[in-house]
C-alpha cells in the first residue's frame, strides 16, 4: 500500500517493521586558513585612494654586458671560489669570506688559473706588505713554508723572529756569504748516477749558471748600452765552468766553483780552454773576451765585492716555517747593486729548490722585484726562468712591485727587454691590485686588460682604506678587504721608522 506519491523511503520502511538504521555522522566542514597574501590587479584596486590606473606602466628594456651589470645590480658577484687555503678577508661583492689557495686553484678545473704565481701591485702604504705577510702566515697552517729571497727593507724580520728564526743579513763586514754558483742538491750522489742521469743533472745546473752569468754580465753598461752576451760568450763561459767543476774531465763528483774563479780562468786562459773554444791564440782569446772579462771583474771587485764571490757560509734550516735573506745593508749602494744581489739570490734559491721533495710546498717572496728587472733584458730572462719553474717545483712565486709599469723599466719602449718584461705579467695568473693613484689608471686598463669598473675599484675604493685590493684570479675579479688579527697587525707593521721620527 502506497502512502503517498513518493512512497516510503528505506528508513521509514525499516521503522514500520521495528528496526532503526544507524544515522550517518554529519560531515565536518573544512575551515580554510586565512590568506596571507591577496592577488592584486596590475592596475591596483578599483577603489578611491587606492592608486588605480587604467593602463600598465611602460617597461624599459636595456642590454648590457656582465661588466656593466653590477652598476645597476651591485649584489651580482663573480662566481665564488672554494673555501680552501688562507682566509684573507671579506669579499665585498658577495659579502662572504675570501680564501686564497693558488695551487688548489691550479688543480681545480673550474677556476681559470694555470700557474700559482702571484704579482702584487700597489702604491706604498696601501697594505701590500701586510697582505703578503698575512698570506704567508696563514698558509703555514696548510704545510707551506716561506722563503724571502732578498728583504731590502727588513720588513719580514718581525715575522721571522716570531717563529724563532733569525734572518741572514748580507752586507760588508758580515759573515754571511752566498755563492750563486752553488751546485745545490743536484750535486748529491753524483758518483752513483748513470751517465744519462749525470748528463741530465749537469744540463740543469749549467743552464742555471749560464742564465745567472748572462744576467750579471748584461747588467753592466758601456755608456748607454748593455754589455752583450751572445752565443760566443755563452760557449766560453760554459766551457770554463765545465773545466772548473771537473765535468769536462769526467770526474765522479762536481767541484763547486765561484765567480772569481771563473773570472781568473778567463783572464788567464789555459791552452785547453783556448783550444776547446776554437780561438787561434791566447791573444785572440783575450781580445775577443775583453768585455766579458771586464764585466765579471767589475762584479768581483766592485760594490758587491766579498758578498757573492765565495762559497756559501750559512747553513739554512729548510724545515723551518720561514727563512729570510736580508739586503737592507746594501740599500746605500743604490738600486742597481740591490738588483744584482737579488739576481744572485734568485739563482741560488732556485738551485736549492731543484730537488724539492713532493709535498714540500714553499712560498717564495720576491720583494722589490722591479730593481732586478731594471738591469736589462738578461736579468729579465733570469727572472722569467724562475717564474716558469713554479709548476715543476710546486712553489708559489710571490713578486711585489709598485705598479705594472715597473715591468717596463727594463728597457726603452718597444725594446726587447720591455717586451719580455711585459710578457712576465702572463706568467702570473693571480694579481693583487691594491690602491693606485688616478695617474696609473690608464696602464691598469692597457697592461692588465681591466675594464672601467675594475679600474675605478683600484683607483677609488681601494684607495680609501689599507688592505683593500682587487684580486684577479684568472679572468675572475674579487673586491677583497684583508682582515688582520691584532697579533698580525704587530707582525705586519712597516712604519716603525716613520712612527719613531714623529
Amino acid at each position: 500500500m502506497r502512502t503517498g506519491a513518493a512512497g516510503r523511503d528505506v528508513n521509514r520502511l525499516m521503522r514500520d517493521f521495528g528496526h532503526d538504521l544507524p544515522s550517518a555522522p554529519e560531515p565536518i566542514a573544512a575551515v580554510k586558513d586565512p590568506r596571507l597574501f591577496h592577488y592584486g590587479s596590475v592596475h591596483g584596486e578599483f577603489k578611491p585612494d587606492r592608486g588605480w590606473s587604467p593602463a600598465k606602466a611602460p617597461a624599459a628594456v636595456w642590454r648590457m654586458t656582465s661588466d656593466q651589470a653590477p652598476v645597476l645590480w651591485p649584489f651580482i658577484s663573480t662566481p665564488g671560489l672554494p673555501p680552501t687555503g688562507a682566509q684573507m678577508g671579506v669579499d665585498h661583492l658577495s659579502g662572504g669570506a675570501f680564501y686564497a689557495d693558488p695551487i688548489g686553484w691550479v688543480l681545480h678545473d673550474q677556476i681559470p688559473v694555470t700557474n700559482p704565481n702571484i704579482f702584487s701591485f700597489g702604491k706604498p702604504g696601501r697594505g701590500k706588505s701586510a697582505t703578503t705577510k698575512a698570506f704567508c702566515l696563514r698558509m703555514m697552517d696548510f704545510g707551506y713554508r716561506t722563503l724571502i729571497l732578498g728583504d731590502p727593507k727588513d720588513e719580514y724580520e718581525a715575522l721571522c723572529r716570531a717563529f724563532g728564526v733569525e734572518p741572514f743579513a748580507i752586507g760588508h763586514g758580515l759573515a754571511t756569504r752566498i755563492n750563486p754558483l752553488a751546485i745545490g742538491p743536484l750535486g748529491q750522489g753524483w758518483a752513483q748516477l748513470s751517465a744519462e742521469q749525470a748528463q741530465g743533472r749537469a744540463a740543469i745546473v749549467f743552464s742555471r749558471w749560464l742564465t745567472l752569468v748572462r744576467g750579471l754580465v748584461g747588467s753592466q753598461r758601456i755608456g748607454e748600452r748593455r754589455v752583450p752576451f751572445g752565443p760566443t760568450e755563452e760557449a766560453v763561459v760554459k766551457q770554463a765552468l765545465k773545466m772548473l767543476t771537473g765535468y769536462s774531465a769526467g770526474h765522479s763528483t762536481l767541484r763547486e766553483t765561484t765567480i772569481p774563479k771563473l773570472w781568473h780562468l778567463l783572464d788567464e786562459p789555459t791552452a785547453e780552454l783556448i783550444d776547446e773554444t776554437r780561438y787561434a791564440s791566447p791573444r785572440h782569446f783575450l781580445d775577443e773576451t775583453r768585455l766579458l772579462r771586464d764585466a765579471l771583474g767589475q762584479l768581483v771587485t766592485g760594490a758587491l765585492a766579498g758578498l757573492f764571490d765565495d762559497h756559501t757560509t750559512i747553513e739554512v734550516d729548510w724545515t723551518a716555517p720561514i727563512q729570510s735573506l736580508s739586503l737592507s745593508r746594501l740599500e746605500p749602494l743604490g738600486d742597481e747593486a740591490v738588483g744584482i744581489a737579488l739576481t744572485c739570490l734568485n739563482s741560488w734559491g732556485r738551485g736549492m729548490r731543484e730537488m724539492a721533495s713532493a709535498g714540500d710546498l714553499r712560498i717564495v717572496v720576491r720583494d722589490e722585484s722591479w730593481k732586478q728587472l731594471r738591469l736589462g733584458p738578461e736579468a729579465v730572462k733570469s727572472f722569467d726562468a724562475d717564474l716558469r719553474l713554479s709548476r715543476r717545483d710546486g712553489d708559489v712565486q710571490f713578486a711585489v712591485a709598485h705598479k705594472p709599469s715597473d715591468m717596463l723599466s727594463a728597457g726603452d719602449s718597444g725594446s726587447q727587454a720591455a717586451a719580455i718584461a711585459k710578457d712576465l705579467l702572463h706568467l702570473a695568473d693571480i694579481k693583487i691590485l691594491h690602491g693606485q693613484d688616478l695617474g696609473v689608471a690608464l696602464e691598469l686598463e692597457q697592461m692588465l686588460g681591466l675594464g672601467p669598473i675594475a679600474r675605478d675599484i683600484v683607483t677609488s675604493w681601494a684607495m680609501q682604506g689599507k688592505g683593500r685590493a682587487l684580486w684577479c684570479v684568472g679572468d675572475q675579479q674579487y673586491k677583497v678587504q684583508t682582515i688582520l688579527h691584532p697579533a698580525e697587525q704587530q707582525l705586519t707593521y712597516t712604519n716603525e721608522a716613520i712612527a719613531g721620527g714623529a
